[in-house]
């Protein structure tokens, strides 16, 4: 599902939306991959909870760990030379961009999602509704984080 990296483009602009696969080093080294010296990339990562918590507004240990995940993905990103950033974003993947897209216009979004078989977003097929969504470039990722020991 993951397609090749399109040429290195200067300023060019990455939304990543990520949850769980947010700090990987194989997706922290596809984005440099994809990004050119002066890109600019924000990563999303959805503020996930179960049901009852989201049911009785308690979202906070949620949006905590969001934060977690961010920080390591920023600092690992910033290692190799980008422009990142990060914010918490709404727990549907495709609000959350939409959300992004309002002030950071991404030359291409890229979705970052377990395998198949571990995939809520896969199964509620995000990344089809974002293409079908968006105008911009959207780019499916497979992140395998309990292979992806490398690099941690």
């Amino acid at each position: 599902m993951s397609s090749s990296p399109p040429p290195n483009d200067h300023n060019k602009r990455i939304l990543v939306i990520a949850n769980e696969t947010c700090p990987s080093p194989t997706l922290c080294r596809q984005i440099r991959d994809r990004a050119g010296d002066d890109s600019e990339v924000l990563v999303v990562a959805p503020a996930l909870n179960t049901r009852l918590r989201h049911y009785v507004s308690d979202e906070d240990a949620a949006r905590r760990q969001a934060e977690e995940r961010l920080a390591r993905s920023v600092d690992s990103l910033a290692g190799l030379g980008l422009h990142p950033r990060g914010e918490v974003g709404d727990a549907d993947p495709v609000l959350a961009i939409q959300d992004a897209l309002v002030d950071f216009p991404a030359d291409e979004v890229v979705i970052a999602t377990h395998p198949e078989a571990r995939s809520n977003w896969l199964e509620r097929g995000a990344d089809e509704k974002a293409r079908a969504r968006f105008d911009v470039p959207v780019t499916h990722i497979v992140i395998d984080v309990d292979a992806d020991t490398t690099g941690q």
